[in-house]
């Protein structure tokens, strides 16, 4: 669980952009391993911790968590693990990107972010492209942004931050706009810059994980933590334009996006739990149930609008 001076970086971005090599560069260490396939290939996300001028810094890499087709048993181990690695807050999101074009595929996976973290996690997010190298001589990543509109919207939306480094021919230079060293240090300082202006993100899910943590996985009321944490995150990540039909009245004003679901999941969550006998127990079978409402109610709801489109 991360230390209250600890500074807590998660990583997003699809498979094959460089993320697991951006972790490298940032902590100046190969800890993370890196993959040359483009698919993912059931990793669970990983998290490094290394001390860099006195200051723990953790990254949080999740390989394959956005941008892939994920089967049920994949998605349940991706979403726990990842969400019980960067509990109880995220300091800094970086939305992973390459120097390349902005296409639909892209845009999606910001969509994703937004629909799992909600529109707040871009207040504390930076935006940081990959292979910096495919850069023009003599332009700068704000030179590239800028020449697209959606691109700079997304820059805009995340307060401006925006870096770039390149994890192959960037590495040795030690100094110069072209140098990991140097971009490095400009993404420590607008972190820093960041987290003193916007606190830290965090939310129900992250707080009961770290909670979790806490209590050491002993006892009832673990269990029942345990499916209430996982029921809202799936819940949230359902989202309430799925689940809408069955949330309970008191929940109506809520129930917009992730913020319903997730209540909605937290209550069936802690009803599962309360049965089950462990906490691995409840997480499996809480997992089983969000994911079969959530795809009976998306059929259901897809089915009415064929109906009504026909009559």
């Amino acid at each position: 669980m991360a230390g209250p001076n600890e500074i807590n970086i998660f990583l997003l971005g699809k498979t094959g952009i460089g993320k697991s090599s951006l972790g490298n560069t940032i902590l100046g260490d190969s800890l993370f391993k890196e993959k040359s396939s483009p698919t993912s290939e059931t990793d669970l996300g990983q998290a490094e911790r290394k001390y860099i001028n006195g200051v723990p810094i953790k990254v949080i890499d999740t390989p394959g968590f956005f941008g892939n087709n994920m089967d049920d048993e994949t998605l349940k181990r991706e979403i726990i693990h990842s969400v019980k690695l960067c509990a109880p807050k995220i300091d800094a999101f970086l939305i992973v990107l390459r120097v390349d074009r902005y296409a639909a595929q892209e845009k999606e996976i910001i969509k994703q972010i937004e629909q799992c973290f909600s529109e707040e996690a871009l207040k504390h997010a930076v935006v940081v492209f990959t292979h910096g190298d495919q850069l023009e001589d003599g332009v700068t990543i704000e030179d590239f942004f800028k020449r697209d509109s959606d691109l700079k919207e997304l820059v805009e939306r995340c307060g401006g931050r925006c870096h770039v480094v390149d994890n192959k021919y960037w590495k040795e230079k030690q100094e110069g706009y072209r140098s990991n060293k140097f971009q490095v240090e400009q993404l420590f300082n607008t972190i820093t810059t960041m987290t003193v202006s916007q606190g830290s993100y965090t939310n129900m899910l992250l707080e009961l994980v770290g909670e979790e943590k806490k209590k050491g996985g002993r006892g009832e009321i673990l269990i029942i933590s345990a499916g209430v944490t996982v029921g809202a995150l799936l819940g949230a990540l359902l989202g309430a334009v799925v689940l809408k039909p069955v949330i309970p009245s008191e929940f109506a004003s809520a129930a917009v996006g992730a913020v319903g679901g997730a209540a909605f999941g937290g209550i069936t969550g802690g009803a599962v739990a309360s049965t089950s006998a462990t906490s691995k127990d409840a997480v499996l079978e809480i997992t089983e149930q969000m994911i079969k409402i959530g795809g009976n109610l998306l059929r259901f709801q897809l089915e009415e609008e064929e109906i009504k489109k026909k009559s």
